[in-house]
């Protein structure tokens, strides 16, 4: 299995498209106005609390207030808010912890109102971004995501990833960290963690409690709201979660984001560094590795699958309803049965796919095309346990009922990826989709000008939609001959699929825009 990080660096966003084996699998977009990330850390003033809904509304300096249930205050929140009014006020400087006094742990069925009061100071973490019209989500249970571990200061805990199967190296991760672990901190060990030695954990442990001293030095007369810590960078957090010794490559298109990713390969997996690479060509990044084509036919309505099997994806308001069907796929299978399940299980893998690439998070049914025999309705569930293994976001998969359906929640912590696939008819509705007469016209007069201007005439290459390209490069004589014969001039001809149907770019051979 070969897995790549593509990274596309823009005047206004990075975007991310991770791949397994040639197929795009998850896209994330790191925009610069996303003040608000899950993993920040914010030092904030508590606005009200709802006793009828057992939460508080917190200012952490976005539009609508932050969410803060009763249940995501964390046992210590006594100890925390202690802790914030100290060091913001100067009265304490070690921020170690291990000589600090812990408060008696709040009652986990407990009232907002007892715990909390309008105007506190006290530090949260977004844990859910602003989603539609509602506000961020947070907690007030902090945690520091290294490579390795989780820190979670006021807490003594030490647990471990559920994904880690041997209970003898559970055990032993457990005593390691047990003795490295500094007092007044908790630490959940990650499923990366396993077979590692102890040099590596301490390690990151210690870059830690770096980030956390560094975290509590800015609140000393800090205003209201404040960002005390940001999280990574979206490559390095992806990096961080999911970079593993079946990565074989990371391609990045700017330089500055080339060498700081390069730096944090060379820190976590120092002998990978060689699989990161700068992108240098006139072909644009995702055009070179397939994701433009992907991204059009993996978004929309409909999503296409292998043999003539395609998915229908709607959205409402309570849930997303995905439809099976299995299209016009000629039938090799012995009887309807075995067809049913031959276009289940491929349902099935792209539904995984699906959910990781549209981060789609909330309740989703999925109707599967029905199947008479227990043992191939379990088959469908066991194999659609195993393709979603590989999906960070926590979910859970109930087995199918007595109407086909099966069950699937997605935590949702980001806005769901939702990209216009479709495109408007350039002729009018109603009316057959063919290269536009007047489209033509206008190229030929732009290349007209272009070619009787200023501008260097060597190398003109014509970007272009796919379905333009083949209508101005096929027949004989072709218009791109007669181009040729016209003005003495070949005109390389370059489709582009992320190009709209009418979008169209002349470029030099320093590939920058001419005309």
């Amino acid at each position: 299995m070969n897995r790549e990080l593509i990274v596309r660096s823009s005047s206004t966003a990075v975007d991310f498209a991770l791949l397994k084996d040639g197929k795009l699998t998850e896209l994330h977009k790191e925009e610069d106005n996303n003040n608000f990330s899950v993993g920040d850390i914010f030092l904030a003033k508590i606005r009200k609390p709802v006793t009828g809904l057992n939460a508080a509304f917190v200012n952490v300096g976005y539009e609508k207030d932050a969410f803060l249930h009763y249940h995501d205050l964390g046992p210590q929140l006594s100890s925390m808010l202690k802790f914030v009014k100290n060091v913001s006020t100067g009265k304490l400087k070690d921020y170690s912890l291990k000589n600090f006094p812990f408060e008696k742990d709040i009652d986990k069925n407990g009232s907002i109102n007892d715990v909390i009061k309008a105007n506190q100071s006290l530090l949260v973490q977004i844990v859910k971004e602003p989603i539609s019209t509602k506000g961020p989500r947070i907690s007030s249970e902090l945690s520091l995501a290294g490579r390795y571990l989780v820190m979670v200061p006021f807490s003594d805990r030490v647990s471990v990833s559920q994904k880690i199967d041997s209970n003898e190296e559970k055990d032993r991760l457990k005593r390691l960290v047990k003795s490295i672990k500094p007092k007044g901190f908790g630490v959940i060990i990650r499923t990366v963690a396993d077979g590692k030695k102890v040099a590596e954990l301490d390690k990151d442990l210690q870059n830690l409690l770096t980030k956390w001293t560094a975290m509590c030095k800015k609140l000393y007369k800090a205003p209201h709201p404040y960002k005390a810590m940001v999280e990574l960078n979206r490559a390095s957090s992806i990096l961080r979660d999911v970079f593993n010794d079946s990565f074989t490559g990371i391609h990045v298109n700017d330089e500055t984001l080339y060498n700081q990713i390069k730096d944090y390969v060379l820190e976590i997996a120092p002998a990978k560094e060689s699989i990161v690479k700068l992108y240098n060509s006139s072909v644009p990044i995702f055009e070179k590795f397939g994701i433009e084509r992907q991204i059009k036919t993996s978004f929309g309505r409909t999503a296409t699958m292998s043999k003539g099997a395609y998915l229908i994806i709607e959205h409402t308001e309570a849930l997303h309803v995905i439809d099976v069907n299995s299209g016009n796929r000629s039938n090799k299978a012995k009887n309807q049965e075995d067809t049913a399940l031959e276009v289940n299980l491929l349902a099935a893998s792209e539904i995984a796919r699906q959910l990781r690439l549209r981060d789609m998070g909330g309740i989703i049914v999925v109707d599967f095309i029905d199947m008479t025999k227990p043992d191939h309705r379990r088959k469908l569930f066991d194999h659609l346990r195993d393709e979603m293994k590989d999906d960070r976001a926590k979910h859970k998969i109930l087995p199918p009922s007595k109407f086909g359906l099966i069950q699937i929640t997605r935590q949702r912590v980001r806005p769901e990826m939702n990209i216009k696939t479709s495109e408007e008819n350039p002729n009018g509705s109603g009316q057959e989709v063919e290269a536009p007469i007047v489209l033509i016209d206008k190229i030929n007069s732009d290349l007209e000008k272009l070619l009787k201007g200023p501008a260097d005439k060597n190398g003109i290459t014509l970007n272009i939609h796919p379905f333009i390209a083949a209508y101005l490069t096929q027949g004989f004589p072709s218009i791109r001959f007669k181009w040729y014969l016209e003005h003495k001039k070949w005109i390389k001809v370059q489709p582009r699929d992320a190009y709209t149907y009418l979008e169209y770019r002349f470029k030099n051979k320093d590939g920058k825009t001419i005309y």
